[in-house]
């Protein structure tokens, strides 16, 4: 019976040791080695008065600091860029996000670009902006300061509107900066945005956005 009461107690030593081995491992570390990476795609369609209307995709990978992206039609028409940034991120209540980043362009336009993506929260406010400075290799003259500005209010989770600002020479207008108004919904990882450039000022520009994240 003794022997019998000591190997009891062993085992039940033994199982609570491998409990709390069990016990003690990070459920956040298994969550971040199952999924590394964030994705997010999306696509916008340009609507430009008297002119071709095109398509501008984005292609985004996240994992921890390390930002990469692809991006067609941006800097200009028949061209792409390829990008890698250092993600970073401070504040609570007030949030700041950042991301510098480098690229290279190729296409129609080719060169060097330093490049930013930052956005600032505060409770149902938001400004982002993103820009960069496109030196040309093959042509000075053509080199050139991309930038997109957003400031919005989420009236509710799924619905926000806003402001917008952008400076591009992937298509013309009468305008250097245009500027205009957005409306945006979202479901889940989906959303879609509508922009209206130059209303007022010239013939309007329609921006159709369409974004998912995975």
């Amino acid at each position: 019976m003794a022997h019998f009461g000591a190997l009891a107690v062993a085992a039940l030593l033994v199982g609570h040791a491998l409990a709390q081995t069990t016990d003690s491992t990070p459920t956040g570390s298994a969550d971040a080695a199952a999924h590394p990476w964030e994705f997010s795609f999306s696509t916008y369609t340009y609507i430009v008065p008297n002119d071709q209307s095109y398509l501008s995709p984005t292609l985004t990978a996240d994992r921890e600091w390390l930002h990469l992206e692809a991006r067609y039609n941006y800097e200009n028409q028949e061209t792409g860029s390829l990008w890698i940034g250092y993600n970073l991120s401070v504040g609570q209540k007030l949030v700041l996000d950042a991301t510098p980043m480098i690229g290279g362009v190729f296409g129609n336009t080719t060169g060097i670009a330093p490049g930013y993506e930052v956005s600032l929260t505060y409770k149902r406010f938001e400004l982002s902006t993103q820009g960069e400075y496109v030196y040309d290799t093959k042509n000075r003259a053509g080199s050139f300061f991309y930038n997109w500005n957003e400031l919005t209010y989420s009236l509710t989770d799924w619905f926000r509107a806003g402001l917008v600002s952008q400076r591009t020479r992937a298509y013309h207008t009468d305008l250097d900066v245009q500027r205009g108004l957005l409306v945006g919904v979202s479901y889940k990882k989906v959303d879609f945005t509508t922009y209206i450039f130059n209303a007022g000022w010239t013939d309007p520009t329609v921006v159709l956005g369409l974004g998912f994240k995975f």
